[in-house]
């Protein structure tokens, strides 16, 4: 979806990034800045956030924005009729939020408009992170216009506020986007046009016969781009970028309602194997939640639960179940379209039948449906592997959003009120080392009572040409082609 209050997704926000926008943003170093907001003032107690507008941002046609915009797409998103699956998790915070989003309110009283230019927010209690949750999509800016007039597919022509226009949609094909004149921040767009190309056969044939400028590298042409002597080397660009990569088990579902099958389940697979022999070393084991990559976040002291055969197998003698011949049929869940699975899920169904006899069926589905399922509250899926990747750099993104008891994307319905305990009182600290050990200790909480197996973080491998200036490729998904420009 080209929606922003409906995307939850790192595929759709590429493209919402940089064709919408917001109050505030990230900046090169992932710092928060302003962005269709000039500047903001916060109240003493923490609680009221007054935002000033710049004067000059047009949407894509032209029309002036005002805070009034921002009032009707906070409604929009907050509204349960939208259907958001990330309004409650990145505006929840807002007061009157929650009741729209229940039908119990007609207005989110927390938003309100002083002037055209002038917006405030107010949110529930003091948050460390809230203005770190407004760069996410959710509560980028809409045009009403736009929306009610091009009713269910208005995405085909989005009015936004971005550094690019949507110029052109072939559904797995292509999209093309085209330059802003207006755009109203620095550094200004260059680039005339952005063609991605979804289709059309290998990236990397294409890339080197010259039709594609950039392109990420897949694992079978890793080992020839990393080696020191080969041409393509020179314009190979390393991102270890700030995303996790895991199996995820439903605390509802047997056999993984017992902490102990779970326990064993992280135990059995020999991750450092699998990486080195899958994924040929290119990217670290994941032993924690939070990627290595996070500002200001470390946690040396994390005890993981490693590759144990022997404790494994005790674990599930001691579970309810007894033995692994008591539990009912499991079955993976993954992203495809029918076809071999993926080497990984190859392995991990392979290890798990070797080490522990546990016969795992394997069912594909569409990305759609596939995210449509997790997020639904009766969640169908056992067990899934699937990526996080962060909104913004703080560790509140990976730990609270993923676990806290209801998060909407808590999609293993774990709930624990002594972790919701750690993580309410590291909403609230200011002092950031007393916040980081807070987190530290929720995040082994979280480890312990195993309701993900971290799998690996993510490393990116991509080729650009050298007459690619400015390739700026952050770690995460945010704004990043108003930097690029060609020198051809």
């Amino acid at each position: 979806t080209l929606d922003p209050q409906l995307s939850g997704d790192a595929t759709s926000a590429e493209y919402i990034v940089e064709i919408y926008s917001g109050l505030v943003t990230l900046d090169k170093d992932l710092n928060l800045a302003p962005d269709i907001a000039e500047r903001w003032e916060i109240s003493q107690d923490g609680t009221v956030y007054t935002f000033f507008l710049r004067k000059d941002v047009k949407f894509h046609n032209g029309k002036p924005v005002r805070a009034q915009d921002f009032k009707w797409s906070f409604e929009r998103a907050c509204d349960f009729r939208t259907r958001s699956t990330t309004a409650d998790t990145y505006m929840g915070d807002i007061v009157g939020c929650k009741d729209k989003l229940r039908g119990k309110a007609d207005e989110v009283k927390g938003v309100q408009v002083i002037d055209d230019t002038t917006l405030q927010i107010t949110i529930d209690q003091p948050r460390a992170y809230f203005l770190s949750k407004l760069t996410y999509p959710t509560a980028y800016v809409l045009d009403q216009e736009n929306v009610e007039r091009g009713g269910r597919t208005w995405t085909d022509k989005p009015n936004g506020t971005g550094p690019f226009k949507l110029a052109e949609y072939r559904l797995g094909e292509l999209i093309v986007l085209e330059r802003n004149g207006d755009y109203y921040r620095e550094p200004k767009p260059q680039l005339e046009r952005i063609n991605y190309i979804l289709s059309g056969g290998s990236l990397m044939v294409m890339y080197e016969q010259g039709g594609l400028d950039m392109t990420p590298v897949g694992l079978n042409d890793i080992e020839r781009v990393t080696d020191p002597t080969n041409p393509l080397n020179k314009e190979l660009r390393i991102i270890n970028t700030m995303s996790v990569f895991y199996l995820g088990m439903n605390v509802k579902q047997p056999p993984f309602d017992d902490p102990k099958v779970r326990q064993a389940f992280s135990y059995a697979l020999d991750r450092q194997r699998i990486i080195d022999v899958v994924y040929k070393k290119t990217v670290p084991v994941a032993w924690g939640i939070v990627p290595p990559t996070m500002p200001n976040y470390k946690n040396p002291d994390l005890k993981p639960l490693g590759y144990d055969l022997e404790k494994a197998k005790e674990l599930i003698a001691e579970s309810q179940y007894g033995d692994v011949s008591e539990f009912p049929d499991i079955t993976l869940y993954t992203v495809g379209a029918g076809g071999a699975t993926s080497r990984m899920i190859e392995a991990i169904v392979a290890s798990y039948k070797e080490n522990l006899g546990v016969q795992i069926e394997v069912q594909q589905t569409d990305w759609a449906t596939f995210l449509n399922d997790l997020h639904r509250p009766d969640n169908p899926n056992q067990i899934w592997d699937i990526g996080w990747i962060a909104d913004y750099a703080d560790p509140h993104d990976f730990l609270d959003i993923n676990f806290r008891c209801g998060s909407q994307q808590n999609n293993t319905n774990y709930c624990n009120p002594e972790v919701d305990k750690l993580l309410d009182q590291a909403a609230t600290e200011e002092d950031p080392a007393k916040r980081e050990a807070l987190y530290r200790q929720s995040e082994q909480m979280l480890i312990d009572d195993a309701t993900w197996v971290p799998l690996f973080f993510e490393v990116q491998y991509w080729l650009v040409k050298p007459y690619v200036k400015e390739a700026y490729l952050p770690p995460l998904v945010k704004p990043r082609f108003q930097y690029y420009q060609l020198e051809r």
